[in-house]
């Protein structure tokens, strides 16, 4: 596919996911926080493309650079916005777009992710980390392996060899984007972006993008939740999800979004990788209608 529709067909799912309201838990748009605002979602969607139309142009299988370009995707963001808004949404996107790139139709796609991961570097990885360490997201590689925190990070993962593929791999446990990423995106090609390709068509634009983040969230417990409350909170949050969700042919069914928005927003509860894994879902589905 041209790396120019790739590159706007990012912005477009960048766009579409912060706009989707009311988006429980997030910022949206009739939702700011105290140290982010809908407005820096949009900015840094928009500021992505470039990068996006790099990375899918003249690709080396072999040694694709993903971790260069998701570096330079939040390095980029962060000239513009000084807050992590979209390096979840980059480092899904970035192997998403760079697969569509060399694919022939779209059923291509998931497999060569698979492929490009594989081949991952440990340039790669040394990139992701500064990526991390730019956008200051805590939780991947906050252990005691290959602490992205820590000053001699890089040169242990340049001593022992470790790719942009294995320290995701570490991070997998906890960290669902690096799930994702290692292990075929699952929550993204099966559950995410089948919701939203069908929902596009029989509903709004925002009533599919809401229905597709709570569908994820309430089958994926959502690991920015779990990092910051436990496991058990995580769970819980994905039941209230699942039990709104029967509620959705209700005629209050708009009025019980709202609640759950509130109550998620009032808790402290923000439900942020399921929002990167409904970005790539509406990537995914657009890339499926642009190949057809």
């Amino acid at each position: 596919m041209n790396p120019d529709e790739i590159a706007k067909i990012a912005q477009i799912a960048s766009a579409l996911e912060v706009s989707g309201y009311p988006k429980p838990g997030n910022v949206h748009r009739t939702r700011d926080y105290d140290d982010m605002e809908f407005e820096d979602f949009v900015i840094s969607g928009i500021v992505i493309g470039d990068t996006i139309r790099e990375a899918c142009s003249d690709v080396d299988i072999e040694n694709p650079e993903l971790g260069k370009y998701i570096l330079q995707a939040v390095a980029e963001t962060d000239r513009w916005i000084k807050n992590n808004t979209n390096l979840g949404i980059v480092m899904m996107t970035t192997p998403i777009a760079v697969a569509a790139a060399i694919s022939s139709d779209f059923d291509e796609i998931r497999e060569n992710v698979k492929v490009l991961m594989a081949n991952t570097s440990v340039d790669d990885a040394c990139d992701l980390y500064d990526a991390i360490n730019i956008a200051d997201a805590g939780g991947m590689g906050d252990q005691d392996e290959y602490d992205v925190s820590s000053d001699n990070a890089k040169n242990e993962l340049r001593q022992n060899n470790q790719t942009m593929f294995d320290v995701l791999k570490i991070s997998a446990p906890w960290d669902m984007l690096a799930r994702e990423m290692t292990s075929d995106m699952p929550a993204v090609f099966e559950i995410g972006y089948p919701t939203y390709h069908e929902l596009k068509d029989e509903k709004t634009k925002n009533e599919a993008c809401v229905l597709t983040f709570l569908t994820i969230l309430s089958q994926v417990p959502d690991t920015l939740i779990s990092r910051k409350y436990g496991s058990d909170e995580a769970l819980k949050i994905s039941m209230m999800t699942r039990d709104l969700l029967n509620l959705k042919d209700a005629d209050d069914f708009g009025e019980r979004l709202k609640e759950f928005d509130d109550y998620l927003f009032k808790n402290k509860y923000n439900p942020g990788t399921t929002a990167d894994l409904t970005a790539a879902s509406i990537f995914v589905s657009y890339l499926k209608s642009n190949f057809e």
